[in-house]
């Protein structure tokens, strides 16, 4: 074979940019429909604003991962990126930059301000996915879509019209989750809920009684907002309180303001609670304002849409809620009302996109009702049509989609899909796209044309993410398209557990809806990577390293490695630099064997029957572990997959089989072992590729002569087997025998060099060819059959097969007897260990019959070890 030069070290830059290049030339991501089996992943669209962080390098690569799999497997592999025009994140970044400039939003007007906004997404939006690039992702970078794109907008538009038809979108009057940062509602699921310190107020509210003998009467509540005290309508105690029987049909005095409000019974107020009253303020609390409908109180609304209070408050009026929850305290205390103050831990809602305290607000909203999308959404999942892995989530999806609240989908903003609603002067609505349809609709329903406006509102992002599945493949434009129907329903999403509701559960409630077909078979949820303290990475917390400074250190394979190797579906990555180092290391030693079989010249000779064993072996272990990585795919134990990987190339390839076939020095290797061993390296890269592309096809490429398009992208995924389990046996043994023998030599700083006779009591399990092995790898001079050990000799147990090594009369019989008592009576504590499950009647019956078999083998191990060790010290005594 040609000897060509290769380079020391793999240079993973250089290697990077050459072969996507390379790919993205040859059209490898490209994906039209054909004969073949389509296996299709739509990304889970990153927000335009977003730059890559550590969550994007697992979920992606997770994601390539699979997909360069099908594509190996034969398959047409399709897999859809695109963005998210992220309405709160994006709207708030483009006012803070206009506002840098001296722009306001308000003077330039909705028109202008989209003009901003899409000049912004033109010039920075597309970041993350050049980003992507770098990491390796294979998708088909010509399908890219953006949820914003005229096509996708108008699929947005007609599902809200279509379900508005069908009633389940409604507009009304609701509490809803305001954000008085980013000025808008948010759904239930974008509030996240967490645990502060906070401090509980005592305040006392006046009773009024005619005939109260001078003597003035209180009610003290219990609250942690004292400031919404101004918007109370009630107090409220339960029925059947005796401490409050006697304030029927009487009244309180809200503190400071003097309003009268009444005293109402009902059977939601907790008696054990606080007090056991409560204060009622229908305008600012979910629960308060549900006891006002039902009792008829009046609602003060006292805030302003950015949490200044308002002039129904009548104190305060435009400072902060904060600053005047300390204001009021104060004041309270000063004028007498103010009974103590406790304080407490509890849950405080924030914004999941500006982290502002929550605050419940009456508002006129767009909602979608939920019950009934749910049940076919939860059937599919309980059925098994879609399999969330791990299982553990699918309790927790069938909590949620059991307890659904209708879904709040209009936001006050311009950035986004605007509400295709219309109103009139007298403020009726008609649904529809045009002003035209619009003016048609009163029309019809005989009322007023005049003053025709369109809804100022934008929809959910959600409510355009949640039909990604269909509209990337235009399923609402055309729904018997070509696209569509190949591709839909998908394969896999690998997603967040943390949008599990957000969007995944949306996706299949849209799927199910419009195309009557769930749309993904399975749904990889990752977990969640965290830093060596366990917190969660994040920009704020400045504990997320730079992911592009990281592939630049270890390369992308490398940190493709280092995301996978500690990652179990559903579980938290506990990341550290150390894993990406290691993933750096392993691809310096897939080169290192790499150059070191390159290295080698073919001699004209036979092949060594230790070569012919050793090539047989490794094989069997290509075919096997190929086996067992089908089956871990199947299961999505992704990380135990590369495991697997990792250690077939590390244990078997490098450590072992190389090493049992390298000549010795200054000699050539015969042509049936090199041909057999490059073939061997080729189908363990095929293994390797969907973890580490980029060197994997530097190494194909250097290992043979390629034709043009004879990639390892493309390369046919190896076939498992059951391979030859009593081959593997047998050569396991020999280098358990070959790792014994080092050890006799090590402990007694013998030289490798030097050759040893090798006794065996009875029979070795190893064939002839297997046995060759030995005497190459452990440098024994020959190997024999005795009935018992010789003086002067050393016994050890290698299963349940004894050996001798004659150290030639070289033994100190004092150490020797030391050693052997100290391994005996580690043996015996350990087989009582053993024998105390084993007796354990319990552990038996519950125990699975491969777990009892694998402690009976070690009872019989430890006692014919135990049997060895006994003979031996009778020996040596």
């Amino acid at each position: 074979m040609e000897q060509i030069e290769i380079p020391k070290r793999f240079e993973p830059a250089q290697s990077e940019d050459k072969w996507y290049g390379h790919w993205m030339r040859r059209g490898y991501f490209r994906s039209v429909p054909d004969d073949r089996e389509p296996y299709t992943v739509v990304i889970p669209p990153p927000n335009v604003t977003g730059v890559l962080h550590m969550g994007h390098m697992l979920n992606n690569t997770i994601q390539d991962v699979l997909v360069r799999r099908a594509r190996m497997q034969g398959k047409n592999a399709c897999w859809v990126p695109g963005t998210d025009h992220a309405s709160i994140a994006t709207e708030a970044k483009v006012v803070r930059l206009l506002g840098e400039q001296g722009i306001k939003k308000s003077v330039i007007g909705r028109e202008e301000f989209l003009k901003h906004a899409f000049a912004w997404k033109e010039k920075y939006g597309g970041v993350i996915l050049e980003q992507l690039k770098k990491l390796g992702a294979s998708c088909d970078w010509d399908r890219t879509r953006f949820t914003m794109e005229p096509d996708l907008s108008e699929a947005v538009i007609d599902v809200f019209i279509d379900l508005h038809k069908k009633g389940l979108v409604y507009r009304g009057l609701r509490m809803v989750n305001w954000d008085p940062v980013a000025l808008t509602a948010v759904s239930d699921e974008e509030v996240i809920h967490k645990e502060v310190n906070s401090k509980l107020y005592h305040i006392r509210y006046k009773v009024e009684r005619e005939d109260a003998d001078g003597v003035e009467e209180y009610v003290v509540i219990a609250t942690t907002r004292p400031e919404t005290i101004l918007g109370d309508t009630a107090v409220a105690v339960h029925p059947e309180d005796e401490r409050y029987a006697d304030l029927k049909g009487l009244r309180v005095q809200v503190p400071l303001i003097g309003r009268s409000v009444p005293v109402i019974f009902d059977e939601y107020v907790e008696r054990e609670f606080g007090t056991g009253a409560l204060k009622v303020t229908p305008a600012h609390d979910v629960n308060d304002h549900e006891l006002g409908k039902k009792h008829g109180l009046e609602t003060i609304d006292i805030l302003e849409p950015n949490a200044t209070l308002s002039a129904a408050a009548q104190l305060y009026v435009g400072e902060d809620r904060f600053v005047v929850r300390k204001k009021i305290a104060k004041e309270l205390e000063e004028k007498g009302f103010l009974v103590k103050i406790e304080d407490i831990v509890n849950k405080v809602g924030t914004s999941e996109r500006t982290d502002a305290v929550i605050e419940p607000r009456l508002s006129l909203q767009w909602f979608v009702k939920m019950s009934e999308l749910a049940k076919p959404a939860l059937e599919v999942v309980m059925d098994g049509r879609v399999k969330l892995h791990p299982q553990k989530f699918t309790n927790t999806y069938k909590h949620w989609m059991e307890n659904v609240r209708d879904w709040c989908i209009s936001r006050q903003l311009w950035w986004g899909q605007r509400i295709p609603a219309w109103y009139n002067d007298q403020g009726d609505a008609a649904v529809c796209k045009t002003e035209a349809e619009a003016i048609a609709q009163f029309t019809n329903a005989g009322q007023s044309v005049n003053g025709i406006y369109q809804d100022e509102d934008v929809m959910d992002t959600w409510f355009s993410s949640w039909l990604w599945p269909i509209s990337v493949f235009d399923g609402f434009k055309d729904p018997d398209n070509a696209d569509i129907k190949y591709y839909y329903p998908t394969n896999d999403l690998v997603t967040a557990p943390e949008i599990l509701f957000f969007w995944v559960a949306r996706m299949i409630m849209a799927g199910v809806e419009y195309r009557h077909e769930v749309p993904f078979k399975n749904v990889y949820l990752t977990g969640i990577v965290r830093d060596k303290q366990g917190r969660k990475m994040s920009k704020s917390l400045g504990n997320s390293p730079d992911p592009l400074e990281l592939i630049a250190k270890f390369g992308a394979d490398g940190v493709r490695v280092g995301m996978l190797l500690t990652s179990p579906a559903g579980n938290d990555l506990p990341y550290d630099d150390s894993l990406c180092e290691q993933g750096r290391n392993f691809s310096n030693k897939i080169w290192n064997a790499f150059r070191l079989v390159k290295g080698w010249t073919i001699e004209d000779k036979p092949q060594p029957a230790s070569s012919a064993a050793a090539v047989a072996w490794m094989q069997s272990r290509v075919q096997r572990a190929t086996t067992e990585l089908d089956g871990l795919y199947d299961q999505f134990r992704i990380s135990e997959a590369l495991m697997a990987t990792y250690k077939l190339i590390w244990d078997d390839l490098c450590s072992w089989y190389l090493e049992s076939i390298k000549p010795p020095f200054g000699e050539g290797i015969d042509k049936t072992t090199l041909e057999a061993t490059i073939t061997i390296f080729e189908d363990v890269l095929k293994l390797l590729h969907p973890y580490m592309p980029f060197l994997s096809e530097e190494v194909w490429h250097l290992l043979r002569d390629r034709k043009e398009g004879e990639d390892i992208i493309i390369a046919a995924w190896p076939k498992g087997g059951a391979g030859d389990a009593k081959l593997e046996t047998e050569v396991q043994h020999a280098f358990d025998l070959i790792t014994a023998v080092r050890n006799v030599r090590n402990e007694r700083r013998m030289s490798p060099k030097e050759a040893l006779d090798l006794q065996v009591k009875g029979n070795a399990p190893m064939r002839d060819a297997v046995s060759s092995l030995v005497t190459k790898l452990a440098n024994i001079g020959s190997l024999s059959t005795a009935e018992k050990a010789g003086e002067g000799t050393i016994t050890f147990l290698v299963g349940t097969t004894e050996y001798a090594v004659d150290l030639g009369g070289s033994i100190d019989t004092e150490a020797e007897v030391k050693k052997a008592e100290e391994e005996l009576t580690y043996l015996r504590g350990f087989l009582t260990s053993v024998d105390k499950k084993l007796s354990n009647e319990r552990f038996v019956a519950g125990a699975p019959a491969q777990v009892l078999e694998n402690e009976r083998k070690k009872k019989a191990d430890a006692e014919a070890k135990i049997k060895s060790l006994e003979e031996r010290l009778a020996v040596l005594k």
